[in-house]
């Protein structure tokens, strides 16, 4: 592993442990002594590569929304019919919902600070827009916007349930919401 300034890992090493360490203590718990401990990486490289520690959860959280979207993409690039963009969109729900504690957490973690400093609510509405327009390849922009928000409610109640809905319950709402775009509605 390559050291110093040199080290071109090490930036996203820091971001890496900025996310472990949000989904183990929250935001609130998260400090640069902490990530660079976490990192490998001596204190002083935090402000080399940071310019403070909301310039690190901006990044931290900008890789995490990227990676949702990324199964979004993957999932409904995949579809080539109505009825395999419903598909899809249940695989979503029940993917983010499957029991990945570490996701969910950051998701709220990210929702929460953004509910708080109005900064990063941009980053969330930024994630919004990209998920939506993946359902958009499939469906109308008002009928996206509702699936959007039924597979972060369904996802967070399915996830938080201690006996969680099955999967003909994800499609029934899927198909009423998207009734009337193609395929078997």
């Amino acid at each position: 592993m390559a050291t110093g300034r040199n080290d071109p890992e090490r930036r996203e090493r820091i971001i890496t442990a900025a996310l472990d360490l949000i989904a183990e203590e929250g935001v609130a718990g998260t400090s640069h002594r902490k990530v660079a401990a976490r990192a490998g990486v001596p204190l002083g490289s935090m402000t080399y590569h940071f310019g403070g520690m909301d310039e690190l959860l901006r990044e931290a959280f900008i890789r995490f929304s990227s990676s949702i979207v990324a199964v979004f993409e993957e999932r409904l690039g995949a579809a080539n019919t109505p009825d395999e963009a419903r598909e899809a969109v249940a695989g979503l729900v029940h993917h983010l919902s499957s029991g990945n504690q570490r996701e969910l957490v950051l998701t709220h973690e990210l929702y929460t600070l953004a509910a708080r400093k109005p900064a990063y609510r941009e980053l969330t509405r930024e994630w919004m827009r990209r998920s939506r327009r993946a359902l958009e390849w499939h469906f109308d922009p008002a009928t996206a916007r509702q699936l959007d928000a039924l597979i972060e409610g369904l996802s967070i109640h399915r996830a938080l349930e201690t006996e969680p809905h099955d999967r003909a319950l994800t499609v029934e709402a899927i198909t009423r919401i998207t009734k009337g775009q193609g395929g078997s509605s």
